[in-house]
Formats: structure tokens, sequence, C-alpha cells
């Protein structure tokens, strides 16, 4: 399977004026499970939190 790598940046921090957590993974190019923007909820260290992380281009 075709894999490609893509980064998943946090969607709550920069409301509140810190900076944004980012993190590295890989999905497969040709999943029909996966056509949009992949979302994976992460453990962002600057709110100490879990918060939504999307992926970014």
């Amino acid at each position: 399977m075709a894999q490609e790598n893509i980064t998943l940046e946090c969607t709550e921090a920069r409301a509140e004026g810190k900076p944004p957590s980012r993190y590295i993974t890989t999905r497969n190019k040709k999943s029909p499970r996966t056509p949009t923007r992949l979302e994976k909820k992460k453990y962002n260290p600057h709110l100490n939190r879990h918060t939504l992380h999307r992926e970014i281009k």
C-alpha cells in the first residue's frame, strides 16, 4: 500500500493564543475510508489536555 506522511496540528491552541502542537503520522493514500482530512484526538503539552488535531497541508 502507498503510505503518505501527513502532519496533524491542534485546532484549539491558536484560539487560546498558545503555540500549536504538531504530530507527524502516515496514512494510506488510496483508502476509501479517509477521503477527507484526517482528525484525531492527541495530547497537547501546551494546554495539558487531549485536543482535536486536524491534518494540514
